[in-house]
């Protein structure tokens, strides 16, 4: 089994609204994506969050999303490469001051919901978060999702000098070319803790798993993303934990 991170989306509460457990969470990951204001978060939820992941030795991602608070940035909207490019910058910016009055500083850039699937199918979009990246600071990684093929993606981030982190999804399921099923099909998010921690422990061990039609799909990925928001997901992180440490 080769070394593999675990990452949870968190900080993705909203004023007087919680979601997700974050203090639960946060001891037991190594990479916390945080919301940025778009899509989750206020900016005392940001400073919380911030400080939080500090406190446990947890690196720190940007998790910017299109500006969509009310659909909690899962809906597509039409916006130009270069809206992209400033949405993420403007973002980044404001993640980044928190971590700086926290003697910290981001770690890397995942994206969250409708823009990180958007990356998938559109160069143009995947170019302008790219160029925030490389704008923001050299050498600032770009998580994206680990498909059956990623040539394209290292194409592009290569010619802008990004490095990419692949990530994996314990708790969703896949369609055959390694994209994410639609939330919208009845079995996208898995529930069942067991098919959880096996589909994790198969990810980190190159090994293949079923996709949503019982094909076997085989993936290559730096982070393993766990959600903070699926209470399925929380009750078997601690466990996944410790067999990935045992075992790496």
């Amino acid at each position: 089994m080769k070394k593999i991170l675990l990452n949870c989306d968190m900080g993705e509460s909203f004023g007087a609204w919680t979601l997700g457990d974050d203090s639960l969470a946060m001891p037991l990951v190594d990479q916390a994506n945080l919301a940025c204001g778009f899509h989750a978060a206020d900016p005392l939820t940001m400073q919380r969050t911030v400080a939080l992941a500090v406190r446990h030795g947890v690196a720190i991602g940007a998790h910017p999303a299109y500006p969509d608070l009310a659909g909690f940035g899962r809906r597509h909207l039409a916006c130009s490469a270069e809206e992209v490019q400033a949405l993420v910058l403007y973002q980044l910016g404001a993640l980044e001051a928190f971590c700086r009055a926290a003697g910290t500083e981001l770690a890397y850039v995942k994206p969250h919901g409708a823009l990180y699937n958007d990356l998938v199918r559109d160069d143009e979009l995947l170019n302008a978060v790219l160029r925030a990246c490389a704008a923001f600071r050299p050498g600032l990684p770009l998580m994206v999702l680990a498909l059956a093929d990623n040539r394209r993606e290292r194409r592009l981030a290569e010619a802008l000098g990004v490095p990419l982190w692949f990530e994996a999804f314990a708790d969703r399921a896949y369609q055959a070319d390694g994209q994410l099923a639609p939330r919208r099909l009845p079995d996208a998010v898995h529930r069942d803790p067991q098919r959880i921690l096996e589909q994790a422990l198969a990810i980190a061990r190159g090994e293949s798993f079923a996709d949503i039609d019982g094909k076997p799909l085989q993936l290559s990925a730096d982070s393993l993303c766990v959600h903070g928001d699926n209470p399925e997901s929380l009750a078997v992180l601690r466990r996944l934990r410790a067999l990935l440490h045992s075992a790496g």
